[in-house]
C-alpha cells in the first residue's frame, strides 16, 4: 500500500520540498477515517514521491481520490497532486520518475 505524491518538475526545489509536507498532511485529513488510509498508517506509510511534467500532471488528475495543491506565492500555480493510499495505482504511475 503506497501514498503518491506528484510534484511538477517546473516547480522550485524549495516549493516543491514544502508541497510534499503540505500533500502527505492533507491527503491524511481528507482520508483519515477510510479503510485504506486506517491500514496505510498501521501497516506501510509507503510514500513515493515522483517529479512530472505539465502533461503527465493533468493525466494524472483523472485518477480518482486525489488532491491537487497550488502555492500562494506562485499566484496559486497547481504544484503537486497526492493519491490517497491504495494497493493498486493505475499502469502509468510506474512510468513515472522518482523524485532524486
Amino acid at each position: 500500500m503506497k501514498m503518491y505524491i506528484l510534484v511538477k518538475e517546473s516547480i522550485p526545489l524549495g516549493i516543491a520540498m514544502t508541497a510534499v509536507g503540505h500533500a502527505a498532511v492533507a491527503c491524511y485529513k481528507k482520508y483519515q477515517d477510510t479503510e485504506d488510509m486506517k491500514t496505510w498508517l498501521d501497516k506501510s506509510f509507503k510514500k513515493v514521491v515522483c517529479k512530472v511534467n505539465d502533461e503527465e500532471f493533468e493525466k494524472a488528475k483523472v485518477v480518482e481520490n486525489n488532491i491537487v495543491l497550488t502555492e500562494s506565492s506562485l499566484n496559486n500555480q497547481e504544484t503537486a497532486i497526492v493519491f490517497a493510499p491504495r494497493e493498486e495505482f493505475p499502469k502509468q504511475f510506474k512510468f513515472y520518475r522518482l523524485y532524486k
